[in-house]
């Protein structure tokens, strides 16, 4: 795994760096080339067990994953009503060959914080939220480190969370401070998540979002956001997490020339959330004109 470039980018009209972790691998999303690292070295499995969403980034890396090394990919969830048909990540993954179960059948506690093997299947948390994640972690800490001594500076690292196995664990092997904000659920759950994963690690600084989101609602003003990220910086980002991302940093003024923010990639996701948020958008038109 090659280091991922980073670049100067500006964007409300402030500086900041990007670390573009979006592009490691045109089928590993981001972070989740990260968390994953280490089925590389898993040499003992026939099968690999997963749960989440529907739209996971982590259920299609995982289902690469094991299409590449030949093994099988079950992956529980529940149905979602809304989803007419396979699109974005779901799609892909089953074209991976991902085996679809209900969630109800997850034989282990959905507050799982660690892998599990048994024999040769392997029981992974939801979105990669174990502590084997951090070996490549670790790895993309070293690049900023290493990056940091050419440049002789030191950044302050930002990234949005949603199970916060990445922010926790750059900051346990970055000598930098890591920034982060709830994605999912608020900031006393996203701290409970970092007890759950490593209690005796030194924690990122948890910065609350300008606003409190519903993980997967959707809201006008971060679709906007999104466009005029892409706008002003030529770089797609994702819908899901990054908005709130930028938001919170515009809403708290940390965006600037020494932050250094993670791209997680994501971006197969937007297929589906794009054509959400066109439905909505197009209600709240037909609405808006129908009471002038």
């Amino acid at each position: 795994m090659r280091p991922s470039p980073i670049q100067r980018l500006a964007f409300a009209g402030r500086s900041f760096l990007l670390k573009r972790d979006d592009l490691l691998h045109p089928h590993l999303s981001g972070n989740k080339a990260r968390k994953f690292h280490f089925l590389q070295q898993k040499q003992d499995i026939k099968e690999i067990h997963s749960f989440g969403s529907l739209h996971s980034n982590a259920m299609y890396s995982l289902s690469f994953l094991a299409k590449e090394s030949g093994l099988s990919f079950i992956y529980y969830a529940r149905p979602d009503p809304s989803l007419k048909s396979p699109k974005g990540n779901l799609r892909a993954a089953l074209d991976n060959g991902m085996i679809l179960r209900p969630l109800e059948e997850w034989p282990y506690d959905k507050a799982l914080a660690r892998t599990i093997q048994i024999g040769s299947r392997l029981y992974i948390p939801e979105g990669g939220r174990c502590p084997e994640a951090q070996e490549g972690i670790a790895i993309l800490a070293k690049e900023i480190v290493e990056w940091a001594k050419k440049e002789r500076t030191t950044p302050t690292i930002f990234l949005p969370s949603g199970t916060g196995t990445t922010a926790l664990f750059l900051q346990k092997y970055l000598p930098f401070r890591v920034y982060t904000t709830p994605c999912v659920g608020d900031e006393a759950y996203l701290e409970e998540q970092f007890e759950a994963l490593d209690p005796t690690a030194l924690k990122p600084t948890v910065v609350p979002p300008p606003k409190k989101y519903r993980f997967g609602r959707l809201y006008p003003e971060l679709f906007a956001l999104w466009q005029e990220l892409k706008t002003q910086t030529g770089v797609t980002f994702d819908l899901l997490y990054d908005p709130i991302g930028f938001a919170t940093l515009l809403h708290h003024e940390l965006l600037d020339e020494n932050l250094l923010y993670i791209h997680q990639g994501g971006i197969m996701g937007n297929e589906t959330m794009i054509e959400r948020y066109k439905a909505k958008l197009d209600k709240i038109a037909k609405t808006d004109k129908g009471t002038q």
